[in-house]
């Protein structure tokens, strides 16, 4: 088993893969850039960390990138986690310093967290998961348990049984999507200690 975490210019890959290797066992986590390493992969992971249109134009810098997502994920139905922006990246469109193009895995839009007058933006911090649609990432974790964000936007999905949990920050955040062979967290898995090792070891054992 391998997982290829993609490397295009975005995201604390370090932590990203040193998480991953602490939650693996016996997979082999490998940090790419090459499009031809996900044919080999039996999981794939997109970080993302930044604005929606920088990290989509990163992504689509990178030959072939794009072309070996769809193959794999789409056509092949290959496990796939996105991570805070390469979760938003799932969407139609975001609209972050204007409107751009996402993937339309996840039917809907990524759009700025309402301000209110006792809250900060960005939603930075550890906040409790509330689960909405079971799923198995999910497994031996308590709802009400902290995960760790770190965000001014968030994905609106149009179906609600693609939102597998929220949190609350003066209303419900998306902070989990997913459906068939995709998942996307708005937190942090390798920032969120025990827990976020957990969804990553849920992650390995998926068979969707």
């Amino acid at each position: 088993m391998t997982v290829a975490i993609i490397d295009y210019g975005s995201g604390n890959l370090r932590s990203a893969a040193k998480a991953f290797e602490r939650a693996s066992d016996g997979v082999d986590v490998l940090v790419t850039n090459r499009a031809s390493d996900l044919d080999d992969a039996s999981h794939i992971v997109l970080p993302g960390v930044g604005a929606f249109g920088d990290c989509a134009s990163g992504l689509d810098s990178v030959p072939s990138m794009m072309a070996a997502l769809k193959s794999n994920v789409i056509d092949q139905g290959k496990p796939f986690l996105g991570i805070c922006v390469g979760m938003q990246l799932m969407a139609d469109h975001g609209l972050e310093h204007g409107t751009h193009e996402g993937f339309g895995w996840i039917g809907g839009d990524v759009v700025a967290i309402e301000r209110d007058n006792d809250l900060k933006v960005p939603h930075m911090g550890w906040n409790e998961l509330e689960f909405e649609t079971p799923h198995p990432l999910l497994d031996g974790i308590t709802p009400g348990s902290h995960v760790y964000f770190v965000h001014s936007y968030q994905l609106v999905p149009k179906i609600p049984s693609e939102i597998l949990a929220t949190v609350d920050y003066g209303g419900a955040i998306t902070a989990m999507v997913g459906r068939d062979n995709m998942v996307g967290t708005q937190f942090h898995p390798e920032k969120s200690q025990a827990l976020g090792l957990q969804v990553i070891a849920n992650f390995f054992k998926w068979t969707p």
